[in-house]
């Protein structure tokens, strides 16, 4: 079976269309691969009717699917998760239910799975049909991701990808909070492969990928993934002791020689100000690791299901009241 994980938030619009697409890849995979399709959506607490139009239209589905609520929105990373704990396939894909990914890129991903040479599938966009500033910030943040965190990630990012049961349990079983799937994702290792596809335009609604929570994205990679931080806080705070040093012997000489006429004034204020910020900066990024080493020990759940329904495909439900009949 292969199961794919679609986290939702804000999605109401898209919906109708994302399931006429899953109808077709558990066809073409029943066809092509004699391989089940399952759908597992997770509601990540969105405010619009997501849930409503799911449970009205997942009965008549012709795929098995499971559907499941979130308490409140934690993130499309921890419904990622849920979706991935819940599902039964031997092959899971994850997809946004957004459609600016072809729902027949799962079948690209089950095929490479199947083929038995990889773990895990990644899909890389060879092209995004994106407003130019989403592009350009999407590509600035990629490439800083591989210039500080990891260069291995595909230059235009990760934001689908597809694996084997095996991977599925070795990936849930990194529990840690404030962390990155993708980074994750590179972290575990195994056999990768690479997909390529084209991003399409958004049709319906408005992403909820703001540029602030690409920057807490950004950091929640930074601080889990590198100790750059703590290296360029160690080269900062050397150059700000030889630079203590050489303004030391300035102060001196021109203290020998009567330049001065208020003695240890100017050096004061500057040492001052100069390891003051030193020192705020350091602590904030000591802070930073600390905070996030509390909340792993808190051992929370990264996410709560409030509500669950499964639903067989229409054709099996049909099938089971002809024998009834």
């Amino acid at each position: 079976m292969l199961s794919v994980v679609i986290p939702v938030y804000r999605n109401e619009e898209s919906l109708p269309e994302l399931l006429e697409g899953l109808s077709m890849v558990a066809a073409r995979a029943r066809i092509e691969h004699c391989v089940a399709m399952e759908a597992v959506f997770v509601v990540d607490g969105s405010p619009d009717a997501s849930h409503a139009v799911l449970v009205s239209r997942l009965p008549d589905a012709s795929f098995p699917s499971q559907l499941l609520l979130h308490s409140r929105n934690f993130g499309s990373f921890a419904a990622i998760r849920t979706g991935m704990a819940a599902a039964s396939g031997d092959y899971i894909g994850v997809m946004a239910a957004d459609l600016q990914e072809p729902p027949e890129l799962m079948l690209e991903f089950l095929a490479r799975l199947m083929d038995g040479d990889c773990d895990v599938v990644v899909g890389c966009r060879s092209d995004r049909d994106d407003p130019p500033m989403s592009r350009f910030a999407a590509s600035l943040f990629w490439k800083t991701y591989r210039r500080f965190i990891n260069c291995e990630v595909p230059l235009a990012g990760v934001d689908v990808f597809g694996c084997n049961r095996r991977f599925r349990d070795e990936l849930l079983r990194l529990g840690e909070a404030n962390s990155s799937l993708v980074g994750l994702i590179f972290w575990l290792g195994f056999r990768r492969a690479e997909v390529y596809y084209a991003r399409r335009a958004r049709k319906y609604g408005k992403t909820a990928w703001s540029f602030s929570r690409k920057v807490n994205y950004l950091l929640d990679s930074v601080f889990s993934f590198t100790d750059l931080p703590v290296k360029i806080l160690s080269a900062v705070g050397l150059v700000g002791v030889i630079t203590a040093i050489l303004f030391g012997l300035v102060v001196l000489l021109a203290r020998v020689f009567g330049g001065i006429p208020v003695p240890g004034y100017t050096a004061t204020v500057l040492t001052v100000l100069f390891f003051g910020g030193l020192n705020a900066l350091g602590l904030g990024i000591v802070g930073s690791y600390a905070w996030r080493s509390f909340e792993n020990t808190k051992a929370r759940p990264l996410a709560l299901v409030m509500d669950a329904h499964t639903f067989p495909s229409a054709t099996v439900v049909d099938d089971v009241q002809k024998g009834r009949d």
